[in-house]
């Protein structure tokens, strides 16, 4: 009897994940509890498989086997076979990561578990090849192997998944009194890891991290220290100059395969370019360097021409693979671009983005800046017409899912953009975005994960509350409408309610209105995207300097030392943590302002520093007056105040 099935599953799921996989022979089913009851009522083994719809590994591990009719033979026969999209269900991804990181030293997508019905992990890697290979078991070897124990040793398999749910469930007593000191271990350790000929930390492959260099922006901007500032700018000129940028679509790739900058891992993700534009934003700020907010604007520009829909949500991804390819809708011959401008000027453009007749990569070109001292506007009027060439290739898949938590990363970015470009359509699609969070991924004050296609999915996660109520904060300082600021008030005193541990500090990923899991994590790392205990840092340290409520005051302080227990051994993995402490210790600039006339403060959000406090009152109060009646601004540094005026001028 053969056990492939001509559809599983999936095929009435929205995630773009669990839709590239409904037609596989494997007879998937989603994380649901029909799956979990028929491996128990089976006796099954349950075969997990993690990842999302950009991952080239995913791709590959797919194609060589949950395509295979063999495989699916072996998983149909012998297991309950279940995936998840890691960007709709990150509880489930955070947790399993864990395991895996705990079984091989590593992690990455897609991820393999092998659990009990019950869910209790016992085996767990990432890719594995159809055959054996290279010292790599092969998929195939794995799953015989893996049944023959279930079947004749399982209370061994059962043993192991115990020990590691118990081990997961361990409580950390991590918790200590916040101490200055450790913003200088981080600086520290960044300039023992600065790669100071071709930027960014460490060894490749090289990923953006911008929340790291806006900490050193930020610490540049507090204490003066000009290497922190050296590190950030050498950073984001080599990115920028790099392939992992774009030079003919604009945007930002996930990371570099090596340590110039050059040849990236192709796919564009909406956080990494959301993250980006704030770190040139800031650092656009704080050097008046037009260069930084140049690159800022043609990332924007990215997201609106390719990553927006019309309803105003961001795309999540695009893929990095076309025709089978990694990078092959992105790299050109120079012989191309010859025929598309002329030998003369598609000569020079050839060499202005080291574009050559050998290629570097695999025989084609990815332009880039990296051997231009200086960059230049001089080609940009040619750029559309190469851009619409290359749109002529075959489509990127796009992951078109609008996820809550990213989507408020991309507000907050358009709202810092607007706020050093002054233009409106950076402002006008950061509110589009966010009404369209509050309309179809919000209910009753509960907010939700994804949507796509008219579906909603998923109460939200602890990053989502965290990041819309960051960009909520933003939208306020960019407009100074305080319906945002009620707005940001109100999701955190829900996010406290539902995710934080009121014994031990610090909040937990899922909330207590979510599936209750084999472990409930408290995630404070910041990889790829800042955690959310380290955004609830950040967000609870400006709503208490806005002195708003007494309760943010007394949740403030459990989060502040419940992180710095996280992360006194290894602070620059908590780099927005570490602003947030920045901020704690030393507030950034405050500025009270008694409006007289609503005119008088339009300008306002351009005019003081991105990071500034800026509180307005309608009118007189006991310790804030109107001086020689007019708009009257109280300005603080660092816990100092300066006499009340009724003009600014800051910077």
């Amino acid at each position: 009897m053969r056990w492939v099935y001509l559809s599983n599953h999936l095929s009435n799921e929205t995630s773009p994940y669990l839709l590239q996989h409904s037609e596989n022979p494997v007879n998937w089913y989603p994380w649901c509890q029909e799956a979990f009851q028929k491996a128990k009522t089976e006796n099954k083994p349950i075969f997990l498989s993690i990842g999302y719809s950009t991952c080239h590994w995913c791709h590959v591990m797919a194609h060589e086997s949950f395509e295979d009719e063999g495989i699916a033979e072996i998983l149909n026969q012998n297991y309950i076979s279940i995936k998840v999209d890691k960007e709709e269900r990150p509880d489930i991804d955070s947790i399993y990561m864990t395991v895996c990181q705990a079984y091989t030293g590593s992690g990455g997508w897609p991820t393999s578990i092998f659990m009990t019905p019950e869910q209790k992990p016992f085996f767990a890697g990432t890719y594995f090849p159809k055959e054996t290979r290279h010292g790599m078991i092969g998929f195939k070897e794995l799953l015989s192997g893996i049944y023959e124990k279930w079947q004749k040793n399982r209370y061994e398999l059962l043993q192991s998944a115990d020990t590691i749910v118990a081990t997961l469930n361990r409580k950390s007593t991590s918790q200590a009194e916040t101490d200055i000191k450790l913003m200088e271990s981080a600086v520290e350790l960044y300039n023992q890891s600065y790669d100071e000929k071709f930027g960014g930390f460490g060894k490749e492959p090289k990923f953006p991290t911008a929340h790291n260099l806006l900490f050193l922006l930020k610490h540049y901007e507090k204490s003066g220290d000009k290497h922190s500032l050296k590190m950030a700018e050498h950073t984001l000129t080599q990115m920028y100059k790099g392939g992992i940028f774009d030079h003919i679509g604009y945007g930002f790739s996930r990371y570099s395969t090596d340590k110039y900058f050059l040849v990236p891992h192709f796919e564009k993700m909406l956080y990494d370019n959301a993250l980006l534009i704030l770190a040139y934003c800031k650092a656009y700020w704080i050097t008046q360097n037009s260069f930084y907010r140049e690159v800022a604007e043609k990332t924007a520009q990215y997201i609106l021409r390719e990553m927006t829909s019309t309803e105003g949500g961001f795309y999540s991804a695009q893929d990095a693979d076309s025709d089978g390819e990694e990078g092959k809708y992105y790299v050109f011959e120079s012989e191309e671009i010859i025929s598309l401008l002329g030998e003369k000027t598609g000569q020079a453009f050839n060499e202005y983005y080291s574009i050559t007749h050998n290629g570097n990569f695999e025989g084609k070109n990815i332009p880039n800046l990296l051997n231009n001292p200086s960059t230049s506007k001089e080609f940009d009027a040619y750029l559309p017409k190469i851009y619409e060439y290359r749109k002529k290739r075959n489509k990127l898949h796009l992951d078109d899912k609008i996820l809550t938590s990213w989507n408020s990363l991309m507000i907050a970015a358009m709202c810092w953009l607007y706020r050093i470009s002054r233009n409106d359509e950076y402002l006008n699609a950061a509110k589009k975005s966010q009404k369209f969070i509050e309309e179809q991924l919000s209910q009753d004050g509960t907010v939700f994960v994804s949507f796509r296609n008219g579906k909603r999915n998923q109460n939200g996660f602890l990053d989502d509350y965290a990041n819309n109520s960051f960009a909520l904060l933003a939208l306020y300082d960019a407009t100074l409408d305080f319906s945002y600021l009620e707005k940001a008030k109100q999701l955190m005193k829900k996010a406290i309610s539902n995710f934080f541990d009121e014994t031990d500090g610090g909040f937990y990923l899922y909330g207590k209105d979510n599936e209750t899991l084999i472990m409930r994590p408290k995630e404070s790392y910041d990889g790829a995207i800042p955690s959310g205990n380290s955004v609830m840092a950040y967000n609870l340290v400006r709503l208490s300097q806005l002195n708003f409520d007494n309760e943010f005051d007394r949740i403030l302080k459990g989060q502040m030392d419940f992180l710095y227990g996280e992360a006194k051994h290894y602070p620059i993995g908590y780099a927005m943590y570490l602003i947030a402490l920045s901020d704690y210790f030393e507030p950034s600039q405050m500025i009270t302002v008694v409006m007289k006339n609503k005119d008088d403060i339009k300008d306002l959000p351009f005019t003081v520093s991105l990071d500034s406090i800026i509180k307005v009152l309608d009118g007189p109060t006991d310790e804030y007056q109107i001086i020689n009646d007019k708009t009257t601004y109280y300005v603080c540094n660092n816990h100092s105040c300066l006499p009340p005026v009724n003009e600014l001028n800051i910077k």
